[in-house]
């Protein structure tokens, strides 16, 4: 059986308001769909985002890393912007520095990476955005 997204670990990550999300993959390229979700995330959501790139390019004025151990403090959503194939080693990296759980975007699907990462007491959510689970979020109390 594969990993199932639980709604009220959904919920609980989009409401933790000033929860500090490392986002993965994203670039100062206006072309990727990071460039938009993070700014819904910063902007909308009220989160801290943390560009993690290869390149440690800030992106929205916010400071830019190389890898998620490289970032300061505690780490609460990783939110990986990268395909299926390089998802577990970013996935093993949010367990080793700790981070509370990691988010796999859409179309992003590694089911052992998923539960390597419960295993390790992470919450997990895989295949889907959450600009578009707070958008559904929204809609379904209006």
């Amino acid at each position: 059986m594969g990993h199932t997204n639980d709604p009220a670990t959904i919920r609980r990550l989009l409401s933790d308001r000033g929860a500090r999300w490392a986002v993965v993959g994203l670039t100062p390229n206006p072309h990727r769909a990071a460039v938009g979700v993070s700014k819904f995330l910063r902007d909308e959501l009220r989160m801290q985002i943390i560009p993690v790139n290869l390149g440690a390019q800030d992106v929205h004025g916010e400071q830019g890393y190389r890898r998620l151990a490289d970032i300061p403090g505690p780490i609460d959503v990783v939110d990986c912007f990268v395909n299926s194939q390089k998802v577990g080693t970013i996935v093993d990296q949010a367990i080793d520095v700790g981070a509370k759980a990691v988010w796999m975007q859409l179309g992003v699907i590694d089911e052992a990476a998923a539960q390597r990462a419960a295993e390790a007491g992470l919450d997990v959510v895989m295949d889907t955005c959450p600009a578009i689970e707070a958008r559904r979020r929204t809609e379904s109390l209006g």
